[in-house]
Formats: structure tokens, sequence, C-alpha cells
């Protein structure tokens, strides 16, 4: 099933690709299979291979750039779209590369509340000391309590999280789900990251950005 393209390609990597594909033995046509193996510091790692196309799984995304059909995991695609392919500009990395908008979300493993006591701040700073820093600190990240109030968080990102496009989604999958999980009085947590303003930032912008 051929399906509208999640990627792009640049003509020389394209030519170069199609190129290397036509060496390939035997009648039958090959796509290029871009998977994602895993991820390498703060970006996906890829593996880039030709498939035979009647071997593609019928779950699998398979787009066409001119002679050249790229297949796509179906647990990839929501990671691939928008990415370029193009030849690198690195001297040090000749080759092939992948400019990809979309990062790997950091892992933050889940949080044994245990005994947390004291009021819901004191307890949101022991979460994120304890269990969500150290997992974000590995992308320069950091999550910092700004203030609570009638169980209403108020969180910046830091480090390398500001201005990052992760950073929102990084909240609401990972750090919203362990505070929430280990503080169940919780009533609402606001992402300030970014929205700094007067003596009480976090009163002005829960207005403008509460969820």
């Amino acid at each position: 099933m051929t399906t509208d393209a999640l990627m792009t390609f640049s003509e020389e990597a394209l030519e170069r690709i199609i190129e290397i594909r036509d060496q390939e033995p035997g009648e039958e046509e090959y796509g290029l299979l871009i998977e994602i193996t895993g991820v390498q510091g703060l970006q996906f790692g890829y593996s880039l291979s030709f498939v035979p196309l009647d071997e593609a799984e019928p779950s699998d995304h398979i787009e066409r750039h001119g002679e050249l059909a790229v297949v796509i995991p179906a647990s990839d695609t929501g990671n691939m779209t928008g990415a370029r392919l193009a030849m690198s500009s690195n001297p040090m990395t000749p080759g092939l590369a992948i400019d990809n908008p979309n990062n790997p979300s950091p892992d933050i493993p889940d949080f044994d509340a245990g005994d947390l006591t004291g009021p819901i701040a004191e307890r949101v700073q022991t979460v994120l000391d304890h269990q969500v820093n150290p997992a974000i600190a590995s992308h320069g990240g950091q999550a910092r309590l700004v203030g609570e109030e009638n169980g209403v968080v108020y969180l910046q990102m830091g480090g390398g999280c500001q201005g990052c496009g992760m950073a929102a989604q990084t909240l609401r999958q990972g750090i919203e789900r362990i505070l929430r999980e280990a503080i169940p009085e919780i009533v609402e947590i606001v992402d300030i990251t970014d929205h700094q303003s007067g003596e009480n930032p976090y009163y002005a912008a829960s207005h403008a950005h509460s969820h």
C-alpha cells in the first residue's frame, strides 16, 4: 500500500540511493527500508537497508520518491514525519545524513511514592529531585518547581530543555504522569517554560497556559 510521503529527499541523495539499489541482484523491486534502531545521545539512530518490496510487512508505511520506494515500519512513522535525507555537509562524516525534527523523549522511570509526606510542594520537589531530574539530566534538562497554590503546580523546564520543542512533550508524557501518580492531590500541572514575567510569573502564565 503506497501512502502520502512522510519524508523528503534531496535530489543528490535520491540519485545516490537509486544508484546503490540498482546494484541489488535479481529482477524484483527493492525498497529502501529506514528503521529507527535506538537513541544515540540526543538523536535517533537509524538503519538503512534494501529489502524486496514484496517482503514488506502489511503494516509498513510505503511511499514513493520518483523511482525509489521507501519503507518505514509502522512503529517509526510518527518519529520520521518531516525528516529529510540528504548528502552530509560534514566532511568528517561523508555519505547520507538524516535531518529529523523529531527527537527522542527522555525515558523517565516509574516512581515509588513510598512515604511521601508534607505539603504538596515539598513532595513535588522530592519527586523532581530523586526521579525526574536524574532521568532528564542526560538530555541536559532540568525541571524546576516554581510554585504551588491550592493543588496547582507550576513547573519550568530549564537547561537543554529550555526552548526545546520536546520540553512540553516531555512534561506531558513523563513528568506529569509521575507527579500525578505519586501525589494524587495535585489538581493541575502548568508548564511555564519560556513564559516568565513579573514578580509572580506562574500566576500570570497560568491564565494563558493552563490545561
